[in-house]
């Protein structure tokens, strides 16, 4: 049988928590297509770029963004992510979340993987850094564990974080993908034509994943590389 490659650029977030679940769909997506050859590249995009290098403590970012009673939208969004977890294989503690920290060092982390070929796992474990073991994925202790929990060089990390290597090339990237019209996560953009957005069950990139493996590739990154 020969097989159909798709490129897949994954725009995301870290904090965002439909990225994660989004994630786990599209993973499933892949899995129930295996004639098709998947070839997935992160992107980073944020949330909230103003918030602190160091972070800021969760009930108080929260608290900023919705005031003092929570939004009936976000409880309404909180339910279906906290309802769908466990179909999806994943955990959420919205009320123990420590930190709302600034994702840029995570999203190095994730560039610095993608050299590896690891940048998948990378982010998955850094998901779950975030929501289920409530860890501050802002925090270069944190970042380089996770790093050695992926077989990368978590000392190199540390060294890499502390010169702020690639935080240029990151913002170029981060300014591009604004530029293209990315302006929620999750974004899937299939062959470099087409997008699926936000967390989409896995049905979606099935059908994703089929209409694109018969649509010539483009690269979406062309001009950023020119």
């Amino acid at each position: 049988m020969n097989q159909k490659t798709v490129i897949v650029d994954i725009v995301s977030d870290i904090v965002c928590p439909w990225c994660w679940l989004g994630k786990q769909y599209f993973d499933k997506a892949v899995a129930a297509t295996p004639d098709i050859d998947v070839q997935i590249n992160w992107r980073p995009f944020m949330l909230d770029a103003g918030i602190p290098k160091d972070g800021m403590p969760y009930p108080n970012y929260m608290k900023a963004k919705f005031g003092t009673g929570r939004s009936d939208k976000f409880k309404a969004m909180r339910k279906h992510l906290e309802a769908a977890a466990g179909d999806a294989g994943i955990e959420f503690h919205f009320d123990d979340i420590p930190m709302r920290p600034n994702t840029l060092k995570a999203h190095l982390l994730i560039k610095w993987a993608s050299g590896q070929g690891k940048a998948h796992a990378a982010s998955g474990a850094l998901f779950k850094a975030a929501f289920q073991d409530l860890k501050d994925v802002g925090d270069n202790k944190i970042l380089a564990a996770t790093a050695d929990e992926i077989g990368m060089d978590g000392k190199l990390v540390t060294e890499l974080l502390e010169t702020g290597r690639d935080v240029d090339k990151i913002k170029t990237e981060l300014a591009y993908f604004q530029k293209l019209g990315v302006t929620s996560v999750p974004t899937f953009i299939y062959n470099g034509t087409f997008a699926v957005s936000g967390g989409q069950p896995p049905e979606a990139h099935i059908n994703a994943l089929e209409k694109a493996s018969t649509i010539e590739a483009k690269d979406i990154m062309t001009v950023l590389n020119s």
